[in-house]
């Protein structure tokens, strides 16, 4: 699987998981490969390792979950308001 897929499948998963844009996913994982120093493809693939196996690292869950937090959830165009 060539690096380019890789990284975006992890975007759509971050998409869907934090409902946001993909130009969100982008910036979160970048975000999640910039604070742990890991190299982005690499951020990518545990992404997918973990939507398969539910493993994923302490330190890149961490700062995934503080990413999704920081960019997300963003409203459906249409969608009812939350509340």
């Amino acid at each position: 699987m060539s690096s380019h897929a890789v990284v975006d499948q992890a975007i759509g998963m971050i998409v869907a998981l934090g409902r946001m844009t993909p130009d969100q996913g982008w910036e979160v994982l970048k975000q999640v490969s910039q604070h742990t120093n890991t190299k982005l493809r690499n951020v990518a693939e545990m992404i997918l390792v973990w939507g398969r196996a539910g493993e994923l690292p302490e330190t890149i869950r961490a700062e995934l979950e503080e990413a999704l937090e920081h960019y997300g959830p963003t409203q459906i165009p249409g969608a009812p308001p939350e509340g």
